[in-house]
């Protein structure tokens, strides 16, 4: 199943409580609940004013389905082609 990354424009994203990051997480939660089992929230990494997540899911479209239900911009969606890391120089 294919695997996407998207980024989401929060501005001031850095700065959210652990608090505020529960109730995303648990909306987000909330969502994939509802939509079932073919789309995963894998992880998502926060910096300054944006927000990376990391879904596998069948198709782009149901990644914008998850944002637009939980209320989350996503405001742009890639899918990946493939990964690398240190052991790729081997």
């Amino acid at each position: 199943m294919p695997k996407y990354i998207i980024e989401r424009e929060i501005p001031g994203a850095g700065n959210l409580t652990a608090e505020e990051l529960k109730s995303i997480a648990q909306t987000s939660c909330g969502v994939l609940q509802e939509m079932g089992p073919t789309i995963q929230w894998v992880q998502s990494y926060v910096t300054d004013d944006k927000i990376y997540c990391v879904y596998i899911a069948p198709d782009e479209a149901s990644v914008r389905k998850h944002a637009e239900q939980g209320g989350f911009p996503a405001n742009s969606v890639a899918t990946v082609q493939t990964m690398i890391d240190p052991t790729t120089a081997e």
